[in-house]
């Protein structure tokens, strides 16, 4: 197996060039143009990639090479010769700085990520692939990659009252809506095992929500309600609502009711329970899905996506999905997405 380029030399070859540009073009202009004071530049290209190490080199090859221009510019010993190999030597300087500077930021981006994925993962936990009778796969996508913590939120419980769901989007960016979000959630882990009704459920968020938040602060949430009788019981505080995925027939929005108040905003309106047909899937997700657009300025068709959320596994389906969504969008995300994919598992029969 053939080794691969050291990082140092693949960062040295762009500067390098550069290096030997200059050095050429200063030796070969002719007489009366001389840019050795620029022979630096090749230090200010390093700096913007390569590491410290790599730049400290290619600064003291410019050096070196400035003042070994003396010879074929006929002006070593000369102000000028000391002037130019003086601005060499302070921009290959900066460079130095400039790399040294630079790495301990992204150094220091790095273990902020790390721990961003740390406090995202204690947030929303890792959900089993099914919970009783219902097989359930999520995601959550970040709109950069710096920054993986936002307010997308959802949680799956088992409770006495059946399988409880609820997803959320919190307003705002950053470690405001972060806090809500996890307030949120430990809200419902504890409500949704407290109280028999759905709609008591929403109002207890509703009330945790308003206690907490800021004047302008609030949380659109979709809660569902699997039943054993293949029905599905929805409150929708504010919140897009399911799509419904046939397996041989076109997408479409399930009906939750009028517009309702987002958690935080008034009192959470009354819960509607419709039937869940067999071989159909649900599509629970946060507006950043369908406000994406593409580079014309259209909005991401989610209802054209039936073929895809209804092939395969569920993990496959979400998979599938985003990777279309990123190919529509030319791989540009402006708002953080959560999604969750549920189905009811069809028990095997004896022949």
């Amino acid at each position: 197996m053939a080794r691969s380029t050291p990082a140092w030399l693949r960062q040295l070859l762009l500067p390098t060039a550069v290096l030997l540009l200059v050095v050429f073009l200063d030796a070969f202009l002719g007489p009366g143009v001389v840019i050795s004071g620029s022979f630096a530049m090749a230090a200010v290209v390093a700096s913007v990639y390569a590491s410290v190490r790599v730049t400290a080199g290619v600064a003291a090859a410019a050096v070196l090479c400035a003042a070994a221009s003396g010879w074929w510019n006929d002006n070593l010993g000369t102000v000028e010769w000391s002037v130019r190999l003086w601005l060499a030597l302070l921009l290959g300087g900066l460079a130095v700085l400039t790399a040294h500077i630079r790495v301990r930021r992204e150094r220091e981006l790095s273990r902020m990520t790390v721990i961003a994925e740390v406090a995202q993962q204690a947030l929303l936990r890792a959900l089993p692939t099914s919970v009783g009778s219902i097989g359930i796969a999520a995601r959550y996508v970040s709109a950069t990659e710096a920054a993986r913590v936002g307010g997308d939120l959802y949680e799956v419980s088992e409770t006495p009252f059946g399988v409880r769901v609820v997803l959320g989007d919190v307003r705002g960016k950053g470690l405001d809506a972060v806090q809500l979000a996890a307030t949120v959630l430990a809200s419902f882990r504890r409500a949704s095992f407290l109280h028999e009704s759905l709609g008591a459920v929403a109002a207890d968020l509703d009330a945790v929500v308003a206690a907490v938040a800021g004047p302008e602060d609030f949380a659109t949430a979709l809660l569902a309600e699997f039943h054993e009788d293949e029905t599905v019981t929805f409150v929708n505080c504010g919140h897009p609502p399911p799509l419904l995925v046939p397996a041989d027939e076109p997408a479409s929005d399930l009906d939750t009711g009028p517009p309702q108040l987002p958690l935080g905003l008034g009192s959470p309106g009354a819960a509607v329970t419709l039937t869940w047909p067999p071989r159909t899937r649900l599509l629970l997700f946060t507006d950043g899905l369908v406000e994406t657009r593409d580079l014309n300025g259209a909005f991401f068709p989610l209802s054209d996506q039936g073929a895809i959320l209804s092939a395969g596994s569920l993990d496959e389906a979400l998979d599938n999905l985003l990777r279309r969504l990123r190919g529509y969008a030319a791989q540009r995300l402006d708002d953080d997405i959560a999604l969750v994919l549920a189905e009811r598992k069809v028990e095997s029969t004896a022949p």
